[in-house]
């Protein structure tokens, strides 16, 4: 699919892009007036991933995220509204508020759930697709992660499992250069974390990850291999995230001109000089408008909902069966 070309696609991109960015920036602004607790983790710069990731799935795949997780939520459909609840500790959050903003899950978009363990999500994939394969289904795994798991054990255990098993699986790398504070050059001897896929004998890709045509025909390709039976692929998406590794990181350890010169790439300042053929100005302010909008009413809603309650908070440690 050609999401330049595509009026409806042009803007259902743009559309998610923004929403991403829009909801992070909110936030991080709550985050910092104190009604917001924990950590958190933005994902603003990174917004072209998973918004043309998820456009290669169709409904019944699925997905596993990270701790950097807030835009594949929202590129494969979740409630904005249930969403934020669940960052502002409500019952109504999509863990009745007890995951907060690195473990959100919704089963019925297919989100198998985020993960503050970084790598933690890539064997819950492996799992996923075995089930998948078991069942004898066409349905497909899209792993999204992060650069410094690709050096974790539980990483190289399911990708090595979902290879030699030939697992419905796609494993999207998100390269943003750091894992916390350590940069890939430091972490890795290869120079492309693509490479890395040729040891589980399957394929490896590096497209820009700050285009989201780029990722989303990468993508589409291997989904399109998945479901088909031949197995997973490796996608690694280069990119940058604009803030520190969480709201507790100084950020000193980045040089500004590099910070800067990233921000210059921003993803959707280039995807809306791209589709400004296809799309009027008018439908791009909608885009924004329309993100904003949808921020708003999720945080009003959010608010006015009931904070977790202490006394149900073992009630879903364990599943209940029917005996």
């Amino acid at each position: 699919m050609d999401l330049t070309k595509d009026a409806d696609a042009a803007r259902a991109t743009l559309r998610t892009m923004w929403t991403i960015r829009r909801f992070e920036e909110a936030v991080d602004d709550l985050f910092a007036r104190g009604l917001m607790h924990g950590t958190m983790h933005l994902s603003i710069g990174q917004e072209a991933v998973p918004a043309g990731a998820c456009l290669a799935l169709r409904e019944g795949d699925y997905i596993t995220s990270t701790h950097r997780g807030h835009g594949h939520c929202i590129a494969r459909g979740a409630r904005l509204d249930a969403m934020m609840a669940e960052l502002l500790a409500k019952e109504t959050g999509y863990c009745r508020g007890r995951g907060g903003s690195m473990h959100i899950a919704d089963v019925a978009t297919g989100n198998l759930g985020a993960n503050g363990i970084v790598a933690g999500g890539v064997p819950i994939a492996a799992g996923a697709g075995l089930a998948v394969s078991m069942r004898g289904g066409d349905e497909v795994v899209v792993s999204f992660f992060g650069d410094g798991a690709v050096n974790e054990g539980a990483w190289h255990e399911g990708v090595n499992l979902a290879a030699i098993w030939d697992l419905p699986v796609v494993f999207v790398c998100e390269n943003n250069h750091y894992g916390m504070s350590m940069s890939v050059g430091k972490a890795f001897k290869v120079e492309r974390l693509a490479e890395r896929a040729a040891a589980y004998g399957i394929p490896g890709v590096t497209v820009d990850g700050n285009d989201p045509q780029a990722v989303h025909d990468a993508v589409s390709d291997a989904v399109h291999r998945a479901r088909a039976g031949q197995g997973p692929s490796l996608v690694e998406a280069v990119t940058y995230r604009w803030k520190g590794h969480s709201k507790s990181d100084k950020n000193l350890y980045r040089p500004r001109e590099e910070i800067e010169a990233w921000r210059e790439q921003d993803p959707i300042a280039r995807f809306e000089r791209v589709v400004a053929a296809t799309l009027s100005e008018a439908d791009v302010a909608a885009c924004r408008d329309e993100a904003r909008d949808a921020v708003r009413e999720a945080i009003r809603v959010a608010n006015a909902a009931p904070d977790a309650r202490a006394d149900s908070l073992a009630d879903a440690v364990y599943a209940r069966g029917d005996a």
